[in-house]
């Protein structure tokens, strides 16, 4: 890919986190939801609590609510708008994939407009905030009500 080719890519995927920071999709707790999680990043100050209803092995619903920076706040917006109508094992690979994008890893997979997520990396301690809804997305896929930390 050429340079202003690049440079073009990065401004979208710039843009569309801006876009989810500004105006979050599906923020709020729901009246109905069969799965929960609770995620905090310390350093950050993040606090994000993800909410999914499950039915027959398919998030039929996916929302969240909490306070955090704008990379916290459009990865779990992108999150919400990614695994609506997903089966939970597909969701469950989509959540690894985004961390070990997050990491620096290669996956083979499409993930995309999660792949703007991916501009991250070239600020290490931001990964975290952008790790924080996935990882609160695979704890409440458990069912285990815990709450995971960054730390």
């Amino acid at each position: 890919m050429t340079q202003p080719a690049t440079d073009n890519l990065r401004e979208l995927y710039r843009e569309l986190i801006l876009d989810h920071a500004r105006q979050p999709r599906h923020f709020g707790r729901p009246e109905h939801f069969t799965h929960q999680a609770e995620g905090i990043n310390p350093l950050c100050g993040d606090k994000l609590h993800v909410y999914l209803n499950l039915e027959d092995g398919a998030i039929r619903e996916a929302a969240f609510e909490g306070s955090g920076c704008a990379i916290s706040m459009a990865s779990a917006s992108l999150l919400t708008e990614t695994v609506r109508t997903c089966d939970a094992e597909k969701a469950v690979t989509l959540a690894a994939d985004v961390q070990a994008m997050l990491g620096g890893e290669t996956t083979g997979q499409d993930l995309g407009e999660l792949q703007a997520l991916a501009g991250v990396r070239e600020f290490p301690s931001r990964v975290k905030c952008a790790a924080l809804a996935w990882r609160a997305l695979t704890a409440a896929l458990d069912n285990t009500d815990a709450r995971v930390s960054t730390e």
